[in-house]
């Protein structure tokens, strides 16, 4: 199967919030790499869905702010009405790159079922010190519910296979907003479903706005959530084990799956 016929089976779903700024760059750009490009304006006061105009991309607008879990879960329902295989997700911010689409696809054709996390290097995660270690705690929440050496539990440039998106169905309040994919690696990791790590790079954000991400309340509630997780198994030691582990190597970010 040729790349561009291949690609054609994806969907690409980017949740915006306030993203005037950026949104129209990075849709256009991931436009270039995949046919079926799907914009989910958060309920945003800047003109997001304005600015993307003209552009050969779905917008689908929320008329009220309902958080980035709610967002995503739009663009997924849409993305598998249509008949999608996968949907990769990515934020809108610019600091992802839409060019490494590609590396996701290419990996998708080898494990056609698999989850697909991408994975920042370690040295360009430390760039926002107080990020980066409400990053490395969830991590280690994650990989022990999970049981998994998940290297960037935080990173929302993944690609979600559809038999995990038919599987899984999880809350997505707004209070679900940054849980939900936290989440959702859980239980993926929990059913069976092969997790891969895809190397990606990132770039500082190119924006006006901070992030939408609060180190403080949104590890609180994912580690709340994850919590709840481990007392429903015991506490799953051998979880614990992996992810003490995990916690002392330094990642060259490797792939991995259930029970590596």
């Amino acid at each position: 199967m040729a790349p561009h016929d291949f690609a054609q089976d994806y969907w690409i779903v980017i949740p915006a919030y306030n993203e005037a700024a950026t949104v129209r760059d990075v849709a256009s750009r991931a436009r270039l790499q995949c046919t079926n490009v799907v914009v989910v304006d958060d309920g945003s006061t800047d003109g997001t869905a304005e600015v993307l105009a003209a552009l050969d991309v779905t917008v689908l607008r929320n008329e009220t702010n309902c958080g980035k879990a709610g967002s995503l879960v739009r663009g997924f329902d849409h993305a598998m009405a249509q008949g999608a295989v996968g949907v990769i997700t990515l934020d809108a911010d610019g600091q992802h790159a839409p060019e490494e689409i590609p590396l996701f696809l290419d990996q998708s054709a080898k494990h056609p079922t698999a989850f697909l996390i991408g994975a920042r290097r370690c040295e360009q995660r430390k760039t926002a010190v107080s990020r980066y270690v409400a990053n490395r705690i969830a991590d280690f929440w994650i990989n022990w519910a999970a049981g998994l050496p998940i290297e960037d539990s935080q990173s929302g440039f993944r690609l979600y296979p559809a038999s995990l998106l038919r599987t899984v169905s999880l809350r997505a309040d707004k209070t679900r907003s940054f849980v939900f994919e936290s989440e959702i690696l859980i239980e993926a990791a929990r059913r069976g479903i092969n997790c891969r790590n895809v190397e990606i790079t990132v770039t500082p954000r190119s924006g006006p706005r901070p992030s939408h991400f609060r180190p403080l309340v949104d590890i609180l509630r994912i580690t709340q959530m994850v919590a709840w997780k481990l007392l429903s198994r015991g506490l799953y030691l051998r979880g614990l084990w992996i992810s003490l582990r995990s916690s002392e190597i330094q990642y060259t970010v490797p792939s991995f799956t259930k029970g590596e």
